[in-house]
C-alpha cells in the first residue's frame, strides 16, 4: 500500500431514483471487443482533440460530456502508482460530469431527502461554506463514499469506475494531465501553489480534458465507485474492469487544492479511504452508460 500520498494530502490518517429521460446527442460506432496487447512503454503524442458533446441532467442541471467507445492507455509504470502499471482498456461509451457536484446541485439532494446533508458546512477557509450562496458554484466537500454513492443514484446515475474517470482524465493517448504534458501550473487547476480551499469548478478551463471535462486534476480529489486492489489491475479484465469484488477502501482519484500537482496530481495516481471518510479536500461526480 503506497502511503505517501496521506502525507501530502494534510488529511488526518487512514482512516427515489429519479430517472431522468436520456435523450444523447451524438451517435458512436461501437469498437470491437479485440484482444488488446499489454503497453510495456509509454510516449504520449499529444494530438487528441475529440469534439466536447453535452448533455444537461434533468435532476440537478448537471452538464455532463460524452466519452465515447474505445480503447485507452491506462496506468503507469511509476513506483507512486498506488499498483497500476501501463495497459491497455476498452471501454464502452459514457457521459460524465463536467464538473465536480456542487454545493448547490448537492443541496437538492438533500431538500429531497435522499442524501445527507454534508458532515460540516466550513472548508479549509470558511467557516460558511455548505449552505452559503456564494459557494453554490464550488464542490461540495464533507460527503464520505456513502453520501456520494446515494446523490449519484438519485440523479439517475451512478460514481464511476476507476477506468472510466482515469479515460475522461487524460483521453487515449496516455497523457499525464487533462491538458497534455506540459507541467501544472496556477492557470491550469488548484493544487497547492494557489489559494489554499476549494475554488468554483469551472474555474479552470484551460485545464480541461480531452472530452471538456473541468478539475479532474486538483481543487477535490473524487470518490469513484471501486474498491481499492492493490494488484488488481495486473489481472483486471481488459474491457470495461469495473472493481475487485471487496475490500476495506474506496478509491480516491484526481488530487486537491493542498496536494503538489507535480508529484502527486497525474492521471493515474490512486488514493484510498474507507467508505465512511469525509474531508474538506474530498468530492465525487457522477457518470451513466450512453446507450
Amino acid at each position: 500500500m503506497v502511503v505517501v500520498a496521506f502525507a501530502v494530502w494534510g488529511l488526518p490518517a487512514l482512516s427515489a431514483r429519479l430517472a431522468p429521460t436520456f435523450t444523447p446527442t451524438a451517435k458512436t460506432t461501437r469498437t470491437p471487443k479485440l484482444p488488446l496487447t499489454l503497453v510495456t512503454s509509454l510516449t504520449p503524442t499529444i494530438q487528441f482533440t475529440p469534439t466536447v458533446t453535452l448533455w444537461t441532467r434533468p435532476a440537478d442541471g448537471m452538464a455532463m460530456v460524452y466519452v465515447p467507445a474505445g480503447i485507452f492507455i491506462m496506468g503507469t509504470n511509476s513506483a507512486n502508482s498506488g499498483g497500476q502499471l501501463v495497459h491497455n482498456v476498452f471501454l464502452d461509451a459514457y457521459w460524465i460530469d463536467k464538473t465536480d457536484v456542487t454545493n448547490a446541485m448537492y443541496s437538492l439532494c438533500v431538500k429531497a431527502g435522499a442524501c445527507q446533508a454534508p458532515s460540516q458546512s466550513n472548508s479549509s477557509t470558511r467557516n460558511s461554506y455548505y449552505g452559503n450562496s456564494q459557494y453554490d458554484n464550488y464542490p461540495v466537500i464533507w460527503v464520505n463514499w456513502n453520501d456520494a454513492s446515494a446523490y449519484c443514484q438519485w440523479a439517475g446515475t451512478r460514481l464511476l469506475t476507476e477506468a472510466q474517470w482515469e479515460k475522461a482524465m487524460r483521453g487515449t493517448d496516455g497523457r499525464p494531465y487533462p491538458w497534455g504534458n506540459n507541467n501544472p501550473n496556477k492557470s491550469l487547476l488548484n493544487y497547492d501553489q494557489n489559494i489554499g480551499d476549494t475554488t468554483a469548478v469551472d474555474g479552470y478551463p484551460s485545464g480541461a480534458s480531452p472530452y471538456g471535462a473541468l478539475d479532474m486534476a486538483g481543487n477535490v480529489w473524487d470518490w469513484v465507485n471501486d474498491w481499492y486492489g492493490s494488484n488488481y489491475f495486473a489481472a483486471s479484465p481488459s474491457a470495461n474492469p469495473q472493481s475487485p469484488s471487496g475490500g476495506t477502501f474506496r478509491v480516491l482519484r484526481g488530487g486537491a487544492w493542498n496536494n503538489n500537482a507535480i508529484t502527486f496530481i497525474n492521471s493515474s495516481l490512486r488514493d484510498w479511504q474507507t467508505s465512511g471518510y469525509a474531508s474538506n479536500s474530498l468530492g465525487f461526480c457522477c457518470a451513466r452508460s450512453a446507450p
